[in-house]
């Protein structure tokens, strides 16, 4: 985990995911290096970035899939980086996540892929598990019938809203979701973005988006980090990463991405403003 330092100062109430300092690297190779960011209770965060950013290392890092070299990871103000298995196990309830593609399996129905978080973790009985079930994929805009289906016969919409059911199963305080409009065509990404911000409205849920797509960043974000070969290269609100004269880099990525950010529809205000951050050189 790296040589102690300094303690990293405590994560306040409304700071539900909390990065201090982070350093990822494989060998000689630094895939995040001294990344801090804060993520606020109720909100959605995006982090985006290109490929090789290292945006799929720091999800992993999240949920507890690796271990920073060094470095602190608060989860609703407790440090998960040190934690063993049985320690993160706990954590991970507070946990729901949402895979790229979905992640159904096409060998269960609709209903069982849904259950299998119930199955798995709780004891709760099986006509029990069917309501909750069903319950949650009405609430989501599916309808009974689609239970008995297999993920082959849903369209990419209803698979994205399916994963979601299955991933709100026990609860979570928080959900993550990895490039969740990727592969899709304009106008299921814009009910994919419309998902995130109805269920972050619904169930309170923060949300942490991992993403490339800046149309959809602009869209759902209150607060977005943009990564750069490892570095938070800016943060803030989204149009404060459009704004050319407070940080040339991300304006340009924006422009790169060919999103015509002023014609887009944003999220209601967050309630904590956040200064645009820019990375330091070490």
């Amino acid at each position: 985990m790296g040589k102690p330092g300094k303690s990293p100062p405590k994560p306040k109430r409304d700071e539900h995911v909390v990065v201090h300092d982070l350093v990822k690297r494989y060998g000689d190779r630094i895939v995040l290096n001294h990344i801090s960011l804060k993520i606020m209770r109720g909100q959605t965060a995006v982090i985006i970035g290109g490929s090789g950013a290292g945006k799929t290392t720091l999800m992993r890092i999240l949920i507890g899939l690796e271990k920073p070299t060094s470095g602190a990871v608060f989860i609703d103000g407790e440090d998960i980086s040190p934690l063993g298995g049985l320690a993160m196990n706990r954590v991970r309830k507070k946990l729901g996540m949402v895979f790229q593609y979905s992640a159904l399996l096409d060998s269960l129905s609709v209903m069982d892929n849904v259950a299998f978080p119930l199955v798995e973790h709780t004891k709760m009985k099986k006509l029990a598990i069917r309501d909750k079930v069903l319950t949650m994929l009405e609430s989501l805009g599916l309808q009974r019938a689609d239970a008995t289906k297999s993920p082959a016969e849903l369209s990419g919409g209803m698979r994205k809203r399916v994963a979601l059911a299955r991933a709100l199963m026990l609860e979570p305080e928080i959900l993550i979701y990895d490039e969740p409009t990727s592969g899709l065509d304009p106008q299921t990404s814009r009910m994919v973005d419309d998902l995130i911000d109805e269920t972050r409205e619904r169930y309170g849920v923060t949300s942490v988006v991992i993403s490339h797509d800046m149309a959809s960043t602009f869209r759902i974000a209150h607060h977005a980090f943009l990564l750069i070969q490892g570095e938070v290269a800016a943060a803030g609100t989204p149009e404060q990463l459009a704004d050319c004269e407070r940080n040339r880099v991300s304006h340009e990525f924006i422009i790169a991405s060919g999103v015509a950010y002023d014609r887009l529809s944003r999220p209601p205000p967050a309630n904590e403003e956040h200064e645009l951050e820019t990375s330091k050189p070490r």
